[in-house]
């Protein structure tokens, strides 16, 4: 039975991520500062340590085979709260867990970066070989965190994720992300705000992304390197239509906004390696609907 670690296992994904992990038979350990708590059923082959990754051990890792490293400061106005912070947890946290890995054998990291990392961008196709403009602390400190790890490639195998935005329900959720706000909003007050509307951005369901995690894990000797996870790129306007079709509510447009960030993905290598999503923005939004009627 294998053995894997996940940093940051109590978070949005790693609480649909580690019930599936166990549901398959693997042995997991969580290590996770739980700052938001834990939201993980007991079971005979979970360990949940917690602990801030800055400061993993080598006995953390011991008897580890696969490590996904998911462990961070969770967006942008959260990086800039503590710059400082953000940095230490994503570049210092990651080569610490290096380290750790290198001693102790472990075959292949699995990072969650952010497809963020690639900043504002024009292109309609946006592939993994294009130039990295972050804008903000968190942006930044998830593509240096990469080529921390990159610089490794030669001592330990490395796959690289670049997750879309990520939307879907969790035990741990998340109403952050644009979906799940604009969803929200409308199930809660049949009205939703969007500030400008014209920013695109890429998406993926939490499920699609647990299932990637999953299958990066099964095809682990072969899936090195960098690579998008986003399959639908849509504008925050379209988002909000799509929305509000579903769910009853006015559409509230104010032209202000600070939020620049608009840009694209293409995941044509991720389907080049045979992934195939199943689910989708709208199933998302049917699913948050259901969800809080049923705890409403």
């Amino acid at each position: 039975m294998n053995k894997i670690l996940i940093t940051g296992g109590c978070g949005y994904v790693g609480s649909v991520l580690v019930p599936k992990l166990l549901k398959l038979k693997y042995k997991v350990i969580v290590l996770d500062t739980q700052w938001f708590g834990i939201n993980l059923k007991k079971n005979k082959n979970l360990t949940i340590i917690k602990k801030d990754v800055r400061d993993i051990s080598s006995k953390d890792l011991n008897g580890v085979e696969i490590v996904y490293h998911l462990a961070s400061i969770a967006n942008d106005p959260m990086g800039a709260l503590d710059p400082e912070l953000t940095w230490e947890i994503s570049c210092l946290g990651t080569m610490k867990l290096l380290e750790a890995s290198l001693k102790n054998k472990v075959k292949k990291i699995i990072y969650a970066s952010s497809s963020s990392v690639y900043g504002i961008k024009k292109e309609k196709k946006v592939v993994e070989n294009l130039s990295l403009e972050p804008i903000s602390i968190y942006n930044k400190a998830k593509m240096v965190a990469e080529r921390i790890l990159l610089s490794y490639s030669d001592k330990i195998n490395i796959s690289i994720i670049r997750p879309a935005t990520v939307c879907g329900i969790s035990s741990r959720m998340r109403f952050d992300v644009s979906v799940n706000m604009l969803t929200y909003q409308a199930l809660k007050n049949k009205k939703i705000t969007v500030f400008g509307g014209n920013q695109v951005r890429p998406n993926i369901h939490i499920d699609d992304l647990v299932d990637l995690y999953i299958f990066f894990l099964k095809n682990s000797k072969r899936l090195n390197g960098v690579f998008n996870a986003g399959f639908e790129n849509l504008s925050i306007k379209q988002i909000a239509k799509n929305i509000s079709k579903e769910i009853k509510s006015k559409i509230i447009f104010l032209k202000n906004t600070n939020d620049k960030r608009s840009y694209r993905v293409d995941s044509s290598k991720l389907k080049s390696v045979g992934f195939k999503p199943k689910k989708n923005v709208m199933i998302a939004i049917r699913e948050l609907k259901k969800h809080f009627n049923e705890q409403s």
